[in-house]
C-alpha cells in the first residue's frame, strides 16, 4: 500500500479483531488466483455498513411503539455490488473498503461467504458505519435510511494501492465516496490510475439526499473521465435539473459517454452522445424491501459487462436482479447453501 492509512487490514496483523454482529469467527481464506476467464476481476471501491432493517407496517406511531420485524444484516452500497456481481457470475470480484474494528471478522465473513475477495481497512478511531433501514410493508415496501457512516467514508488516497489493479478488467467506485474529502480524494487518486492502466470505470451517485447536499455541478466535475454513470431516476433529475427521467438521462449522456439510468419499476434507459438509445423493461416482482435493488442492478450489470454482453443486455440482467432483490429482506442476494432461490452462475438459474 501506498502512504500511511490510518487502519490495517482485517486478517493482516497477528492481533486478528474480534466481536461484530452474531458469532465472531476467523473467516476461511479465499482461494488466490481464478480470475474472470472473460474479461478480467471487478474491483469495487466502497461502502461497507451494518444494516438494520426495521420492516412496519403503516406509519410510524409517534411518541410509542410500533410493531416491527427488525434484523442486523450487513449491507453497503459498494458491498451489495460485489456480493450480486459475484453471485451473478463474476468469478473475480474484489472489494476495497473501511470498517471498525468492532465488526471487521464478521463483514469479512460475510463477503467471503457471497464470493468476494475483501480488503477491508480496520479503522483504529471508527466504528462500522451503521444504516437504519425502515421499511414500510404497506407502502410498496418503500425504505427510509437513517446513516452513520462510520468508517465507510474514511476510506482516504493511503488505504489505495495501484497494485489493487492488477488483473482488473473494471473498476466501479460507490458514489458515497463523494461525500467525504478523504473519499473525494481517493477517488481523484484510482480513477487517474485506472486511466493510465486503460481500465474502464463506473460509478453510481448512490443517495439523492447527499447528493442534493454535495451539488450537482461539483459531482459533475468529480466524476469526469467516468465511462459509465448508474444513477436513478431521481438522482438523474437531480444532477439536471430535468423532471423527466429520460430527458435527465438524455442529458447526463452529455458529461459522460453511458449512461444507465434506473427507472424502479419502469425498468432502465440507456443513454449516449445526448439521447436515450434503449430502454430496458422491468421485470415484474412482488416487494419485499427494496433496499439495495439499485445495488443488485448494478452489480449485475456490470458482470453481464464483464462477460461481454452489451449495455442493453446488461441492463436486462440489472433489471432481472433488481425484481430478485426487492422479494428478499435485505440488501444481498443469498449465499451458497442458504435454501433460498437456487444458485446462479453466468446470469442463469442452476438447479439440481
Amino acid at each position: 500500500m501506498t502512504g500511511r492509512p490510518r487502519g490495517r487490514h482485517a486478517g493482516g496483523g497477528p492481533e486478528r479483531p474480534r466481536g461484530g454482529p452474531g458469532t465472531a469467527a476467523v473467516p476461511a481464506p479465499v482461494p488466490a488466483g481464478g480470475g474472470n476467464p472473460s474479461g478480467g476481476a471487478l474491483l469495487v471501491v466502497g461502502d461497507v455498513v451494518t444494516d438494520v432493517v426495521a420492516r412496519h407496517r403503516g406509519p410510524l406511531a409517534s411518541g410509542t411503539d410500533t410493531a416491527a420485524v427488525i434484523r442486523t444484516l450487513p449491507g453497503g452500497a459498494g458491498a451489495n455490488v460485489a456480493c450480486w456481481a459475484a453471485h451473478l457470475g463474476c468469478a473475480d470480484v474484489r472489494l476495497l473498503g473501511r470498517v471498525g474494528a468492532e465488526s471487521a471478522v464478521w463483514h469479512e465473513r460475510e463477503l467471503i461467504a457471497c464470493g468476494v475477495r475483501p480488503r477491508l481497512v480496520v479503522d483504529p478511531d471508527a466504528p462500522t458505519g451503521t444504516v437504519i433501514c425502515l421499511v414500510d410493508a404497506q407502502a410498496a415496501a418503500e425504505r427510509t435510511f437513517l446513516t452513520d457512516s462510520g468508517a465507510a467514508l474514511r476510506l482516504e488516497p493511503g488505504d489505495w494501492s495501484d497494485a489493487l489493479l492488477d488483473g482488473v478488467g473494471r473498476l466501479h467506485l460507490s458514489g458515497y465516496l463523494l461525500f467525504s474529502a478523504s473519499g473525494r480524494a481517493l477517488v481523484r487518486t484510482a480513477l487517474a490510475s485506472a486511466r493510465a492502466r486503460g481500465v474502464p470505470t463506473s460509478l453510481d451517485p448512490a443517495s439523492s439526499g447527499f447528493l442534493a447536499e454535495l451539488g450537482a455541478e461539483r459531482f459533475l466535475a468529480l466524476v469526469e473521465g467516468v465511462d459509465v454513470l448508474l444513477p436513478s431516476r431521481d438522482e438523474s433529475c437531480l444532477l439536471t435539473g430535468s423532471p423527466d427521467g429520460a430527458e435527465a438521462a438524455a442529458e447526463l449522456s452529455r458529461r459522460v459517454p453511458l449512461v444507465v439510468a434506473k427507472q424502479g419499476g419502469d425498468g432502465a434507459l440507456i443513454a449516449r452522445g445526448g439521447a436515450v438509445v434503449a430502454a430496458v423493461p422491468a421485470v415484474p416482482a412482488t416487494p419485499r424491501d427494496t433496499t439495495g435493488a439499485g445495488d443488485a442492478f448494478t452489480g449485475a450489470f456490470l458482470a453481464a459487462l464483464l462477460r461481454g454482453e452489451g449495455p442493453s443486455a446488461a441492463a436486462a440482467e440489472g433489471c432481472r436482479a433488481g425484481a430478485r432483490a426487492v422479494e428478499r429482506v435485505g440488501a444481498r442476494p443469498p449465499t451458497p447453501g442458504d435454501g433460498t432461490t437456487p444458485a446462479v452462475r453466468n446470469g442463469t438459474r442452476v438447479t439440481g
